[in-house]
């Protein structure tokens, strides 16, 4: 089903435009330009595995560097190919490495997706703020849309930061319904529950917070930089009103294709900041598409290299993860 998203979505982005065109765009690119969005790629990768040190603090008090590194690449090559499977696979990755447990592991990865809708939420507000007629290319009618926007905005926001900081009230309400089970389960159920809630508790480490939330808005500077820089290598987009705050709004924009179950954002990315480019600001076609495509391909291939690099290195197979953590169940759980 994924694949055929992928397939639908590429087909609408390609759709109506010319090959040659986009063929000519492609070879002007000033790909000098494009270079440093390796680095930024790595990096926005690598402050993500520091930050996911501060959230694995009540789980285990110190862990490698180098393990989380591996755990966070091979969980995006894996979400690459089977969309969502990653975020299963990197907890089980670092409970291999680190001798963790993979529940409390799990508890972590779910944090730090709490803090990503965090984060992208009070990055959206502040896109929005600056660019209030945003959305009027893209809908009929923007003003009414706005305020139900606005709604579900607030809504969705408040969810996740109570969910991040009561997860034991949820935890406990969902332990009653543990005499619904089979007696033989129910103390297995009890310890992966005690575990998954013990990942979230960096929620409880008031000292922690604060470096949490920079590292967090850090990350998201630099994929808004991964961006904004591949504007230089198009020299057609020289004449448009494109600043940093612009490479925020697309980045809002194209963090929702993200979301879609399509393998690594296949398709769903490049058609989304397609339209954006071209109805928010008049560039033609083919030159989007190809921006696209740069911006896309070039963060696929460097997760493919460095996630497959670590992946066969750590020897880390989808069958060794789970077989192990089943033979040692009762000894990490």
């Amino acid at each position: 089903m994924s694949f055929l998203l992928a397939a639908f979505f590429l087909y609408f982005a390609f759709r109506g435009v010319n090959a040659v065109q986009l063929w000519v765009s492609l070879k002007q690119v000033r790909y000098g330009w494009v270079v440093p969005l390796v680095p930024l790629a790595l990096a926005s990768h690598w402050i993500r595995a520091v930050r996911w040190s501060y959230l694995l603090i009540p789980v285990k008090a110190e862990t490698s560097m180098r393990n989380r590194f591996s755990a966070v690449m091979i969980g995006y090559a894996v979400n690459n190919i089977l969309p969502r499977v990653g975020e299963v696979y990197r907890p089980m990755v670092i409970g291999k490495l680190e001798q963790i447990s993979r529940s409390a592991a799990f508890g972590t990865v779910v944090v730090e997706r709490i803090l990503d809708v965090i984060a992208f939420y009070f990055i959206a507000s502040i896109a929005l703020m600056i660019y209030p007629n945003a959305l009027d290319p893209l809908v009929a009618n923007p003003d009414s849309v706005r305020p139900f926007l606005l709604v579900i905005s607030v809504g969705t926001l408040s969810t996740f930061i109570l969910l991040f900081f009561k997860v034991d009230a949820l935890l406990k309400g969902v332990q009653r319904f543990r005499r619904f089970f089979p007696r033989r389960i129910e103390s297995r159920i009890e310890s992966v529950l005690s575990a998954f809630t013990s990942g979230f508790g960096v929620s409880k480490m008031k000292d922690k917070l604060g470096a949490v939330a920079g590292l967090s808005l850090l990350m998201w500077f630099l994929y808004a930089l991964g961006m904004y820089i591949p504007f230089f290598a198009f020299d057609s987009l020289q004449s448009i009103d494109y600043d940093f705050g612009a490479a925020v709004l697309l980045l809002v924009i194209t963090s929702i294709a993200w979301i879609l179950p399509a393998p690594g954002a296949m398709g769903t990315y490049h058609s989304f900041l397609t339209v954006a480019l071209t109805k928010l600001y008049g560039v033609d076609a083919a030159t989007a598409l190809s921006f696209s495509i740069i911006t896309h391909e070039v963060g696929y291939i460097v997760t493919m290299l460095v996630g497959g690099y670590y992946f066969f290195h750590d020897h880390v197979s989808f069958s060794s993860v789970t077989g192990e953590g089943i033979a040692s169940a009762n000894n990490v759980l």
